[in-house]
């Protein structure tokens, strides 16, 4: 064992942590009219700084930062996302939801069935994400296809409890809102992140997606699916399998077939997502596309 003085190693930082710096002074007295003011503050400790206009580009930065360095340090190599709607109901909470609608109007009755009916969804995400994380694949060191969600409730809960269930971590990326939201209570807890930008949130869904499973859903899961689909349909994105579940649903709300016979997209684009109903059916096509065992 050495006895060397440290100060005299020659591989040893010569300045002091950022950490450390910022304990030097909060330890010492410091009550005059100068240190007293904002502006004496170490700029990275200056939170009323940090959040004017102009520091915009720091907070993207930080925003990329952060869950990439945190993921990157927890050995995520990549992820499996599932999107969907934050309104349909478990299967045990199917029957309380209709009726709980049903003193209200026909909209409202018809709205809860309509719900209800979707709960299956509930059980396909959870079954999917279960399934996938007991296969614990790991490659180059890192676990591939772990599970992420939006971190909120409904489709996003199940895919977290799914995961949870099979013993594996998993991924939450919320988002703040003006409404009160949290993470559902099966995320990680070191693997769950907060945005206040839309865009870093969507970013960091794909920056590690090999597969992507689309539920159904509103306005949220529409634009991250069609974001989606526009970055493999243009090349930006490196095609991955899109699995979309819910035809009968799609088929209402999107006419791809007529967005393909008016011209506005190719027939070929027809082809960047698959359909699926079943947890294995989304896996087997995972596992093709990747060559790996159904």
């Amino acid at each position: 064992m050495s006895d060397k003085d440290p100060e005299r190693d020659l591989t040893g930082r010569r300045f002091y942590p950022a950490g450390q710096e910022a304990a030097f002074f909060e330890g010492r007295p410091h009550e005059t009219p100068q240190t007293r003011h904002p502006a004496y503050k170490l700029a990275y400790r200056d939170t009323e700084f940090l959040l004017r206009e102009e520091l915009r580009p720091v907070r993207f930065q930080l925003e990329l930062l952060k869950p990439e360095m945190l993921l990157e340090e927890a050995g995520v190599g990549s992820t499996l996302v599932v999107y969907g709607s934050a309104r349909i109901p478990s299967p045990t909470e199917a029957d309380a939801l209709v009726e709980a609608a049903s003193g209200g109007s026909e909209y409202d009755k018809r709205v809860a069935k309509s719900l209800a009916a979707k709960a299956r969804y509930y059980d396909v995400a959870y079954r999917l994400a279960r399934m996938v994380s007991e296969k614990a694949i790991v490659e180059g060191g890192k676990r591939q296809f772990v599970i992420t969600s939006g971190g909120g409730p409904s489709v996003m809960e199940a895919a977290n409890r799914g995961a949870s269930d099979a013993g594996a971590e998993s991924i939450g990326l919320n988002i703040v809102l003006p409404h009160e939201q949290a993470p559902n209570a099966y995320v990680t807890p070191y693997l769950s992140f907060q945005f206040h930008y839309f865009a870093l949130r969507k970013m960091h869904f794909l920056l590690r997606a090999r597969a992507v499973a689309v539920f159904p859903g509103g306005y949220g899961t529409l634009d991250e699916f069609l974001e989606l689909l526009t970055l493999i349909q243009t090349g930006k994105m490196k095609p991955i399998p899109v699995l979309l579940f819910g035809k009968d649903f799609w088929g209402r709300v999107i006419d791809f077939e007529a967005m393909a016979e008016e011209g506005v997209i190719s027939p070929k684009d027809l082809d960047l997502f698959h359909w699926c109903e079943t947890a294995e059916e989304a896996w087997c096509h995972i596992a093709e596309f990747y060559e790996l065992e159904c």
